[in-house]
């Protein structure tokens, strides 16, 4: 007996972020990705859903979060702990890579996580 997965079309989803906060613009793109909105939702199918981020630029983001939230990674050698604030990421790479990291952290770490995270656009 075999089982057939029907895949829908694919499905856009757009998020306004103007004077919202990160986590919550964050929390919804996240479930949105996942396939928790969609009749059609499982846990081991990555679903053609995209999601658009937009007015990432007009979120509203306080000063003691971006000077206090510390970005690490590790580069693999010794002495290799590298450390960015939310405020250096921001200069360096803008707001749509906060957004996209933001996202990415509330994603389950599978197989599915990278193609799930190919479906986020973030529009400044």
């Amino acid at each position: 007996m075999t089982t057939r997965i029907t895949i829908p079309e694919t499905t856009t989803y757009t998020i306004d972020a103007t004077d919202r906060t990160l986590g919550r613009v964050a929390s919804e793109a996240a479930s949105a990705l996942l396939g928790k909105k969609s009749v059609h939702f499982a846990k081991n199918i990555a679903l053609p859903i995209t999601v658009v981020v937009a007015n990432a630029a007009k979120m509203h983001l306080p000063s003691k979060r971006t000077e206090g939230k510390v970005y690490t990674r590790y580069t693999g050698f010794p002495d290799g702990l590298r450390e960015m604030t939310m405020k250096e990421m921001l200069e360096k790479k803008g707001v749509e890579e906060v957004v996209k990291k933001t996202v990415d952290g509330m994603i389950p770490r599978n197989r599915l996580r990278a193609p799930r995270m190919k479906n986020l656009v973030v529009t400044a």
